[in-house]
């Protein structure tokens, strides 16, 4: 059964205001699906007490970072603001990694050098902390990389990824693992789909990014959108559901599937082996 298994969804914003009418709802429907453990990174500096209590009060994990998308929103004293509170937490068995941070050169206007600045001291501050990261990747795989080697950290998540076999490749020589999600249950998402399906069997781990990223069941056009359909909010709930594609492409069954997937993330994010899921 489906529902026996115990699933991790490894990248969920359930902090966004999308949840804010039926948070505990959406965590209860989670687990009812047997998604046991739900990682919640943060995407800003003030965000870091709401998604640290949201993980308390639920029995869940979560992670610090600022994300490269609100670095044009964050004062440079909110990486000592980071700093600080990655040592006051330091013993936090749920503080589980430092995220979601990155690059992001598909939005266009962006300043890429305050990017890589903010990238750059948030790689620092994990390694000095111990904790893998969670990054965020859209069209910046290589210049990733390139700090990687510089400033060493414990591994990690690599959200989203849909760069070339070269790049997953480096990145798993660097004892990442890759998340995959509800972009993968589109056909037209070739890459993504073969990357699900060839990389080494301790490399992918499951994520739903909910409440953005919906698989292809939810997505509404913006066409639909526009005439009042519903939005299409993405959840961990379907998280399972979003497993069966990575299961078909890989030609395990679900049960594995979950047990493989699971036991990767706790692989990539050590902390969570400790958590009850």
């Amino acid at each position: 059964m489906i529902h026996a298994m115990s699933w991790i969804d490894t990248h969920i914003h359930l902090d966004a205001p999308e949840f804010d009418a039926d948070r505990g709802e959406v965590v209860a429907r989670a687990r009812a699906a047997g998604v046991g453990m739900l990682v919640l990174p943060a995407v800003l500096v003030k965000h870091f007490d709401t998604v640290r209590t949201l993980a308390h009060q639920h029995g869940l994990a979560y992670a610090w970072g600022i994300h490269p998308l609100y670095v044009g929103q964050s004062a440079d004293e909110d990486l000592d603001r980071m700093a600080q509170a990655l040592r006051e937490h330091a013993d936090d068995p749920r503080l589980v990694a430092v995220g979601e941070i990155g690059l992001d050169l598909f939005v266009p206007g962006l300043d890429v050098a305050r990017q890589e600045r903010f990238y750059a001291a948030q790689l620092k501050l994990a390694r000095d902390a111990g904790l893998p990261v969670i990054v965020h990747v859209r069209r910046s795989a290589d210049l990733l990389l390139k700090y990687l080697r510089r400033i060493e950290v414990p591994g990690g998540i690599v959200h989203a990824f849909n760069g070339s076999d070269a790049q997953a490749a480096h990145f798993v020589d660097r004892c990442f693992r890759l998340g995959f999600g509800g972009a993968m249950t589109f056909e037209r998402a070739r890459q993504i789909r073969h990357l699900a399906a060839s990389v080494p069997d301790h490399v992918p781990v499951l994520e739903t990014d909910a409440p953005d990223i919906p698989p292809h069941w939810l997505y509404r056009t913006a066409d639909t959108r526009a005439q009042g359909e519903a939005s299409g909010r993405n959840e961990a709930a379907e998280l399972p559901r979003i497993a069966r594609t990575l299961a078909e492409l890989r030609g395990w069954t679900l049960e594995h599937t979950a047990r493989r997937t699971a036991d990767n993330a706790r692989a990539a994010l050590p902390r969570l082996s400790a958590l009850a899921a």
